[in-house]
């Protein structure tokens, strides 16, 4: 086997692969034999033709079937004879085989980049402050009362705690029906802060039966376009708040609290802890991002790649049937995440060698103070759990950048200011 390496830049290299007929000859035998079981040929039982009868009509068939295995089984030989160190998945480029004589082939592969870490540590740090007030508080609970309300159907909307069930019609300029673009059972809640004006204006005095034309240019900051839409109104609800009493309380709590007083200050204590999460979180985020401005270095795209195929099957777990949808746009999916995609990666290159000089190690102790903060969360004995985390590489992983983290923030210079801004809204 002869193999060539040729440097494509500082993280990617090419490999070409010459097998000569006699190399190839044991990897070939060991496929005709595999296949030899599946052959039905007249005159023999199933499976039992010779040998070189099966070679003779499939051979060449068998052979082109099973070159890129073959290729890959090359290509595992070089990485040992060479002591090669590639990273992420190789891809195939190109293939040329000569029957009786040899196999060419071409893969490219990524390296992990020499990474120079500079002063890392007393890194300047913002981190956003939100100060819970007694209006957060209020709000949470109209979030409450609104997830609690009951709905009686009516006839006309006369306050903005109404749910109005609209049929929408797309519009073109001239104001004729778009085909296709149609939505029926449309739900408006004109209490809801996300709901934009104009829906809110057209539908203040809506009636059941009635039809309402919306028309306003809406800006998604890096474009604009004209929203032209018939509303035909099906269903008005009445939204009926229920009062904030011990009742109340008794029950979205699951009777665990039922006094509205201390209600108030457990809540205020919750949304404290959010805050302060989301606070922490935004810090990190801080500190990740300036690590990543000072140290410069190409990124495999294989691990590019990688992330991006992490995305696209998140999205595809949260469908009905576990899988993207027909109409999919990759492109557009593709573009939008791409920065994303190549700051992960590039975090998980720089992470690797700050651990590395900071010698983070996960022991058996970071494991049991795991599994007793986790156990009582999930309802599993913590022995049980313990057990778990011992064998999961991931769990080991996650500790393992956690204690960087912590180690990272001790050392980076923070610098607290108030921000009511902090988030757009409470998460879920």
């Amino acid at each position: 086997m002869e193999a060539t390496i040729n440097e494509v830049n500082t993280v990617a290299r090419e490999i070409e692969i010459t097998a000569s007929a006699d190399e190839l000859k044991p990897h070939f035998e060991k496929k005709y034999n595999e296949y030899r079981p599946k052959v039905d040929i007249k005159g023999f039982r199933k499976g039992k033709a010779p040998l070189d009868i099966v070679i003779k009509l499939y051979g060449e068939m068998i052979e082109h079937d099973s070159l890129q295995e073959v290729a890959t089984e090359f290509y595992k030989q070089a990485i040992q004879e060479k002591t090669l160190e590639p990273i992420g998945e190789p891809t195939l480029l190109d293939m040329d085989y000569k029957r009786g004589e040899k196999l060419t082939f071409k893969i490219r592969y990524d390296v992990r980049p020499e990474i120079s870490l500079k002063k890392y540590k007393g890194v300047k740090v913002t981190r956003p402050i939100h100060l819970v007030t007694d209006n957060d508080v209020e709000e949470e609970i109209l979030r409450l009362r609104r997830m609690n309300a009951v709905l009686s159907e009516i006839d006309a909307v006369t306050n903005e705690e109404h749910v109005v069930t609209c049929d929408m019609q797309e519009l073109d300029e001239q104001g004729m029906p778009i085909i296709g673009k149609r939505t029926e059972d449309a739900r408006f809640y004109l209490a809801d802060e996300k709901l934009e004006e104009p829906f809110k204006d057209a539908l203040r005095a809506a009636e059941k039966g009635g039809e309402y034309s919306v028309q306003f240019e809406h800006d998604h900051g890096d474009h604009k376009h004209t929203v032209h839409t018939r509303l035909s109104a099906k269903k008005i609800e009445k939204v009926e708040l229920p009062e904030v009493d011990n009742a109340f309380v008794a029950k979205i709590t699951n009777e665990k609290v039922s006094d509205v007083v201390a209600f108030r200050s457990d809540l205020r204590r919750d949304l404290e802890t959010y805050w302060k999460t989301k606070s922490d979180r935004a810090a990190v985020n801080a500190l990740t991002a300036e690590l990543l401005k000072l140290h410069e270095f190409e990124v495999p795209e294989s691990l590019v790649r990688a992330v991006m195929e992490s995305l696209l099957k998140d999205v595809a777990d949260q469908q009905p049937k576990k899988e993207l949808p027909e109409d999919f746009n990759y492109e557009a999916f593709t573009k939008e995440n791409a920065e994303y995609a190549q700051a992960q990666a590039k975090w998980a290159l720089l992470r690797e060698e700050l651990m590395k000089k900071e010698q983070i190690v996960v022991v058996d102790d970071d494991l049991v103070a795991l599994a007793e903060r986790e156990a009582p969360k999930i309802n599993i004995e913590k022995e049980r759990l313990l057990e778990y985390y011992k064998t999961s590489d991931q769990v080991r992983d996650r500790l393992a950048g956690e204690k960087l983290l912590d180690a990272l923030m001790a050392s980076a210079k923070v610098e607290e200011v108030e921000d009511t801004k902090l988030s757009s809204g409470k998460e879920g």
